[in-house]
C-alpha cells in the first residue's frame, strides 16, 4: 500500500476503545458472578483471541453491536480439554496464565512462533511460589505454558527487575479468588507501570478491592468476589497517537474523538511531549485535538519506560525533526509483536535517516528523509507509525498492511478520512 501525502490537513478522526482495557474488562467479567456488559470494546485480532479462550474456560460471550455481553464463570472456570490458542497476544498469554491457575487440571496456553518467543518464566515462577505447578513446555522460558491447576495458595510474591508489568497485571486478577491473602512486591526496574493502575482501576470497578499499601506494594484480600456491571470501554490512547502524528507531521490539525483526556492509560503522557516540540495541543472533555507547528531543533532525551508503544510514533517525529532524538528506557521493546528497536532502526535506515540502536533504546538522527519500500515485521505499530510518516515524506509502501487487524482494523479507513474532500 503506497500513502499519498497530504496538503492543507484539518480533520476529525474516531478511534476504537482501548486495547488494554477491552482485554482485562473482558477477562474480568468472564471471573464475575453473573451476567456483564462490557460497552465500546475494541473488536480487533486480539480481543477475539481473548473471548475464544474465555468461552473455552467457560464464560458465554456475545458481541453484537457496541457490545459484548459476558455471563461470568463466578471463578469455577471448565477445562477446555485442550490448547488455547492466543495468536501473537502477549497480554493474554500472561494475563489467562494466572486466571486458568484457578481452575482444575492441565490447562496449555500457546500462540503463533512469534509469541513462543516471548517469556513468561517470571510470572511461572511466582505461581509456583503460591503452590501452582507452572512450567513452559521447552526449556526456554518462552510459551507454551502448561499449568497443572488446582487453585491459588495465595501469599507473598517479589517482582525484582521484569521485562513486563503484564506479569504484575496478571497476578492482581486472580489472586482475589486465592485461599489466602497475597503480597506483591515490586523491586528494581519494572516498565510500564500505568498498566498496573489501569488493571487495578478495572478490577475495582468489578468490586474487588486492591489495597497499595506503599507505591511498589500491593495486598489483595482472598474470599473478594468479582460482581458483574456494566462497563463502558474509552478509547484508545495508542491508537490516538497516530493521528496526533499526522497532525504534527503535516502541520495540520487533527481532533481524536472519544478520548479522555483524564485517561489512567499512560499513552495520553505522549501529549507534553507533542507540545514541548511545538505542537498545540487542546484538551476537551472527551476529546484531544493536536495543532501541529514548526519542529524545534537540537537534542531532546525522552524516557518511555512509561509508555513504550509511543516510541514507533515517537520515532516517526523524530525522522524529520532537525536534531537528535535519544529515546530511552525501553528495552522490552525486543520482546514485543516484533523486536522494535532493531525494525524501526532498519526502516529509518532505509529512508536515508541515521537511527542506532542501543540496548534499551534509539538515537535518531532526523534530517530530509526518502520515501522506501516499509517492511512491518508483522507488527501493527510498526505499519501505522511508518503509514502515518508517509502523509509527509512522499513514496513510501507499506508492507502486510492487513497486520493492523491486531489493534485497529479501521486504521486505513480512518487515514482516509484525513484527506481532503
Amino acid at each position: 500500500m503506497e500513502i499519498k501525502p497530504i496538503t492543507n490537513l484539518n480533520a476529525t478522526v474516531s478511534v476504537p476503545g482501548s486495547k488494554s482495557y477491552t482485554q482485562r474488562a473482558l477477562i474480568i467479567a468472564a471471573l464475575a458472578q453473573g451476567r456483564s456488559t462490557v460497552q465500546n470494546p475494541l473488536i480487533a485480532e486480539d480481543t477475539g483471541y481473548v473471548m475464544e479462550a474465555l468461552k473455552a474456560l467457560g464464560a458465554k460471550i456475545v458481541a453484537a453491536g457496541h457490545e459484548v455481553t459476558v455471563m461470568g464463570t463466578g471463578g469455577h472456570l471448565q477445562n477446555p480439554g485442550g490448547e488455547i490458542y492466543l495468536g501473537n497476544n502477549g497480554t493474554a498469554m500472561r494475563l489467562l496464565t494466572g486466571v486458568v491457575a484457578l481452575g482444575r487440571g492441565p490447562f496449555t496456553l500457546t500462540g503463533s512462533p512469534r509469541l513462543c518467543q516471548r517469556p513468561i518464566k517470571p510470572l511461572l515462577d511466582a505461581l509456583t511460589t503460591m503452590g501452582v505447578d507452572a512450567r513452559t513446555k521447552n526449556t526456554d522460558g518462552c510459551p507454551p505454558v502448561i499449568v497443572h491447576a488446582h487453585g491459588l495458595q495465595g501469599g507473598k510474591v517479589t517482582f525484582a527487575d521484569i521485562e513486563s508489568s503484564q506479569y504484575i497485571s496478571a497476578m492482581l486478577i486472580c489472586t482475589p479468588l486465592a485461599e489466602n491473602d497475597t503480597v506483591i512486591e515490586l523491586k528494581g526496574q519494572i516498565p510500564s507501570l500505568p498498566y498496573v493502575d489501569m488493571t487495578v482501576d478495572v478490577m475495582e470497578s468489578f468490586g474487588v478491592e486492591v489495597i497499595q499499601e506503599a507505591p511498589f506494594r500491593y495486598w489483595v484480600k482472598s474470599g473478594q468476589q468479582y460482581q458483574a456491571r456494566g462497563y463502558p470501554i474509552e478509547g484508545d490512547c495508542s491508537s490516538a497517537s497516530y493521528f496526533f502524528l499526522a497532525a504534527a507531521l503535516c502541520k495540520g490539525t487533527v481532533r481524536v474523538q472519544h478520548i479522555n483526556p483524564r485517561t489512567l492509560q499512560g499513552d495520553i503522557k505522549l501529549l507534553p511531549i507533542m507540545e514541548r516540540l511545538g505542537c498545540s495541543v487542546i484538551r476537551g472533555e472527551d476529546w484531544v485535538e493536536v495543532v501541529g507547528g514548526a519542529l524545534p531543533s537540537g537534542e531532546y532525551t525522552f524516557d518511555l519506560g512509561g509508555m513504550p508503544d509511543m516510541v514507533p510514533t515517537l520515532a516517526a517525529m523524530a525522522a524529520v525533526r532537525p536534531g537528535r532524538t535519544v529515546i530511552s528506557n525501553v528495552p522490552h521493546l525486543r520482546i514485543k509483536e516484533s523486536d522494535r528497536l532493531a525494525a524501526l532502526a532498519t526502516e529509518l535506515k532505509k529512508m536515508g535517516v541515521r537511527a542506532e540502536e542501543r540496548e534499551d533504546g534509539l538515537v535518531i538522527e532526523g534530517n530530509s528523509p526518502h520515501g522506501a519500500e516499509i517492511e512491518t515485521y508483522n507488527d501493527h505499530r510498526i505499519a501505522m507509525s511508518f503509514a502515518v510518516l508517509g502523509l509527509a515524506i512522499p513514496g513510501i509502501r507499506i508492507n502486510n498492511a492487513g497486520c493492523v487487524d491486531k489493534s485497529f482494523p479501521g486504521f486505513w479507513g480512518e487515514l482516509k478520512q484525513l484527506y481532503p474532500r
